[in-house]
């Protein structure tokens, strides 16, 4: 009744996989989707007025995927953060990424969405936005292509199986063992020790 009146929404902290009814709000500006739990599946309705998302920590990790998406069924959108999800190297968020990580991840971002003015938690300046046009499109993240599975879960694997083993090829029985005792005359205290003296160069 209500859907195509409503210009804002937020759906932060409902535990959402899926943004099937969402179509139904064809007239938002903002859609707020915070907290929730959305991945690389989910299915981006056409909003034509959208102009600010937020999906701040959530699962999506495929990157290029989701700008597809959005260049598809967002064409007004101005505003887009995706702080908290692996698809945004963020120091925040993953302490492996650095700020040369997140600076390539905004150029590529820029460069597919020419059209925003503010990313994450930052405003899009012009010299940033030259920068995407210019170095954008080499600056897309390539993941190694998984190997095949088989129907049994385990992986394709050309190598023959090696033979190595750290486990001993056979178990000792109980009277099968070696060793020694003996008490020592001396014990080493340090007190009189002359440091390095017997440490010869081969020995560093």
């Amino acid at each position: 009744m209500y859907g195509t009146k409503a210009l804002f929404l937020d759906l932060s902290f409902n535990c959402l996989t899926t943004l099937q009814g969402v179509e139904n709000f064809s007239n938002l500006e903002e859609l707020v989707l915070d907290n929730n739990k959305l991945c690389d599946s989910i299915l981006v309705p056409w909003l034509p007025n959208l102009q600010i998302l937020s999906l701040n920590k959530n699962n999506i990790k495929n990157l290029d995927l989701l700008l597809t998406k959005i260049a598809q069924n967002l064409p007004s959108l101005h505003y887009l953060s995706l702080l908290g999800n692996a698809a945004c190297p963020n120091q925040l968020s993953d302490v492996d990424k650095d700020e040369e990580d997140y600076q390539r991840y905004r150029f590529y971002v820029l460069y597919q969405l020419p059209g925003l003015k503010f990313l994450d938690s930052k405003r899009v300046s012009s010299e940033e936005r030259k920068e995407a046009q210019c170095r954008g499109k080499f600056m897309k993240i390539v993941r190694p292509e998984s190997s095949p599975v088989s129907h049994k879960g385990n992986m394709h694997d050309c190598s023959p199986p090696s033979n190595y083993t750290p486990l001993p090829t056979s178990s000792r029985g109980i009277g099968d063992h070696q060793g020694a005792y003996g008490k020592c005359r001396y014990r080493y205290s340090g007190k009189h020790s002359e440091g390095n003296r017997f440490i010869q160069n081969s020995d560093l």
